[in-house]
């Protein structure tokens, strides 16, 4: 009895044994390349039947919301190899049925390749056992060089933190922290400064946290570094504070600028003026006396004239002329007192726009000197004019008395006299 049911068994696991005999494996749970090679990922499979249907390679999802993604899959029935969308030209299959190899061989690998593969076979016939195997390549890359950023406001008594990040590495880089201080030598981190995954926190900084700090990005493949400066300020030294003063400084002088270029246009004109008022005097005395001289000479001309005919004139004619210059001496010394009005309002006129210069006249000694030196000259030639006209008053006199003088008797008969 007890040989029946051993015999039986035995059948029961040979038959078992028969029926889940597939089995897929992969030698290594990871394997290690450089970026760029040309790989072969193996893979080996058993089963009873030897019935093969098809050998899949395909890329295991990343997130449990991602779906598979097939790389290649080898039929038996025509031998053939589909290749998917992805592995076009660069994936391909090295299958061999009796000796139980199914390899996938891919090129030039990179990054996107960093990720967990699956060989599956599938047998007829053999519905349980091990159908999968799956291993994890690690594409190789060197640290790109980090980036180094500060992250709060580098103050007195505030908590700040330095970051250091490369953008590519793989195995995925290990970041370090060091630190000099602003004479450039090695320092020991503070107690309370932690580093971890490139992040170094430092807190309630002071001035004594200044200084150079240098990050170091590392994996088997190479490393890459980054440093940054820190400059730890006190709170009222921002930087925002500071470019408000500058710039208030730099209005303010520009403010001054204008002032003063300002003030010297308006002195310049002021002294424009005044030096064009001082001119218009100059001229206006200048015709006055040519007008005058030139009428004494006319005057001294004509008494010559008169004095060189009167031996040859008769008394009468000499009594007729003298009325006439006396007329001509009456006409002339009106226009000269109209003249002399007319410049009496001009001088008035003068005095006016004086008095208003002189309120905006600037105290200058130079210039009140010069002006009074201008007025003095012109009051010693109005004092000469006055001499000139009283010379003329007597001219006239002189003619009154020849006037009331008892005619010459002559040969010639007496001519009718005027007044009667």
């Amino acid at each position: 009895m007890e040989g029946r049911i051993s015999a039986l068994t035995l059948t029961l696991c040979l038959v078992w044994s028969s029926v889940g005999a597939i089995t897929v494996t992969i030698p290594q749970a990871s394997y290690e390349f450089k970026r760029g090679d040309n790989i072969t990922l193996p893979c080996t499979f058993k089963t009873v039947t030897g019935k093969i249907i098809t050998i899949k390679w395909s890329l295991r999802p990343v997130q449990a919301e991602d779906t598979e993604t097939e790389i290649a899959i080898y039929y038996s029935a025509d031998e053939s190899v589909e290749t998917g969308q992805d592995y076009a030209g660069r994936a391909s299959m090295d299958v061999d049925i009796p000796t139980g190899r199914a390899n996938l061989k891919l090129n030039s690998i990179s990054l996107a390749d960093n990720r967990v593969f699956d060989c599956h076979v599938q047998a007829k016939g053999d519905m349980t056992g091990k159908p999968d195997a799956t291993t994890r390549l690690v594409v190789l890359v060197p640290p790109s060089p980090p980036m180094c950023k500060i992250q709060g406001t580098a103050e007195y008594g505030e908590n700040i933190n330095l970051t250091c990040v490369s953008q590519e590495g793989s195995p995925p880089p290990t970041y370090k922290w060091d630190s000099r201080d602003v004479q450039n030598n090695p320092r020991v981190p503070d107690p309370k400064t932690t580093d971890k995954d490139g992040i170094l926190s430092l807190y309630n900084i002071s001035k004594d946290a200044s200084g150079f700090y240098i990050c170091t990005s590392s994996n088997k493949m190479g490393r890459a570094n980054c440093n940054i400066t820190l400059s730890v300020m006190p709170p009222s030294m921002k930087v925002g504070a500071t470019v408000a003063i500058i710039a208030g400084v730099a209005a303010a002088l520009l403010a001054l600028a204008l002032i003063i270029y300002c003030c010297c246009c308006r002195k310049k004109k002021n002294k424009e003026e005044e030096y064009a008022m001082g001119a218009r005097e100059d001229e206006f005395h200048d015709q006055e006396l040519a007008k005058n001289s030139e009428s004494r000479q006319a005057d001294g001309q004509e008494n010559i004239h008169s004095s060189e005919n009167s031996t040859v004139k008769s008394a009468a004619d000499r009594h007729d002329e003298h009325e006439e210059q006396s007329e001509r001496g009456y006409d002339r010394r009106r226009d000269d007192d109209d003249r002399l009005r007319v410049y009496d309002d001009r001088r008035s006129d003068y005095d006016d726009r004086r008095s208003d210069y002189s309120d905006r006249r600037s105290p200058s000694g130079n210039r009140r000197s010069d002006y009074d030196d201008r007025r003095s000259d012109y009051s010693d030639r109005r004092d000469k004019y006055s001499d000139r006209h009283e010379r003329y008053d007597d001219d006239r006199r002189y003619d009154d008395r020849d006037r009331d003088r008892p005619p010459v008797p002559t040969s010639k008969p007496p001519r009718r006299n005027y007044d009667d």
